[in-house]
């Protein structure tokens, strides 16, 4: 036997036995002790940076979430604030392992930029932000207004398609980073603001005592599906993101969490013995101990939990569920079966 067909057996032995090798991300990451992860330089519930150093939100969960499931420590991640300009070049060079910063799936990006998207942890679609005081309940009445909006994101194409599909005479003006065009808005110089609804639910609940004098119109034009990203090559580490990311969603589903793990533990539920690694190690072919699940729910929690801790109910935001509801309860989110 050639040594070509020799290596080509021991290959094929190792994948039927279903254990994974790690790829030169998932090496790294565990080589390096750390998930380095790329968020935004702050978007309320989602990733921002708090007053006592620490950063809080969805995309930041699905970061700890995977530290904990790699590393069993939800604590080992190094944060790097990226602009929308700079975080998929990050990603490229290798500077960060995940990107996870409300970052729009689409399919040149998918296709084009050597990455592949792990999976969607939050539905949105784009939105329009004004003052009450204009008067304006449509985007159809948004004649001659200058809206702001930032450049290098779907945001600015999809608003001027919007305005040029509905004839709709108003004027987009472009700011290269998020923070520009939205205290341009909040600054007078713009009538109106676009971006994702959850941002814009998130900028109008911080002002100050002034919540109530801004609206969000109801016009939602455009699907942005929201999730992490990964540079492609790695398809070990891929796997990994994809799976953390379904777990938590199959374990809300299941109605395991951070409140209960510890009595979930005990169950007798086929389905959660099996989430939870006693019945079947889930973890083999991951390349993950057989108690990863239980590490992510204990540490960080399962998909309702980080939503309305972030976003929901439990958040200044005071988000619904919406799209993002269990399939189970009308809304989208949907785990493949973890088995």
């Amino acid at each position: 036997m050639s040594l070509r067909m020799a290596l080509a057996v021991l290959a094929c032995s190792l994948a039927f036995t279903g254990v994974a090798q790690a790829g030169p991300v998932l090496d790294a990451v565990k080589k390096r002790d750390a998930v380095r992860c790329g968020v935004s330089s702050g978007v309320a519930g989602f990733s921002a940076l708090g007053s006592d150093g620490q950063w809080r939100g969805l995309d930041v969960a699905v970061c700890r979430a995977v530290a904990a499931a790699v590393l069993g420590d939800a604590q080992k991640v190094e944060f790097t604030p990226l602009s929308s300009q700079q975080r998929f070049a990050a990603l490229q060079a290798g500077q960060i392992d995940i990107l996870s910063r409300n970052t729009t799936w689409t399919l040149s990006r998918d296709a084009g930029l050597n990455v592949h998207f792990a999976a969607i942890t939050y539905y949105d679609g784009q939105g329009i932000l004004m003052h009450k005081r204009f008067g304006v309940k449509s985007g159809k009445e948004l004649k001659g207004a200058e809206i702001c909006v930032q450049s290098g994101t779907t945001n600015e194409k999809n608003l001027t398609t919007y305005l040029g599909t509905q004839g709709i005479k108003a004027k987009a003006i472009v700011y290269d980073n998020f923070e520009a065009a939205y205290k341009a808005f909040f600054s007078g110089r713009c009538q109106a603001f676009s971006t994702d609804v959850s941002a814009l639910i998130g900028l109008k609940s911080s002002q100050s005592g002034k919540p109530d004098d801004y609206v969000v119109l109801p016009e939602i034009f455009s699907k942005e599906p929201l999730g992490p990203a990964v540079l492609r090559g790695d398809d070990e580490f891929f796997a990994v993101v994809k799976w953390v990311v379904f777990a938590m969603i199959e374990a809300e589903e299941l109605g395991v969490g951070q409140g209960n793990i510890n009595k979930a533990l005990q169950s007798n539920n086929p389905a959660v013995q099996r989430l939870l690694g006693g019945a079947e190690n889930l973890g083999k072919p991951l390349g993950l101990p057989r108690n990863w699940v239980e590490n992510v729910l204990k540490q960080v929690g399962n998909y309702g939990e980080v939503f309305e801790a972030n976003l929901g109910k439990q958040s200044p935001l005071k988000l619904e569920r919406g799209l993002n509801a269990l399939w189970t309860e009308g809304g989208l989110m949907y785990a493949p079966p973890l088995r």
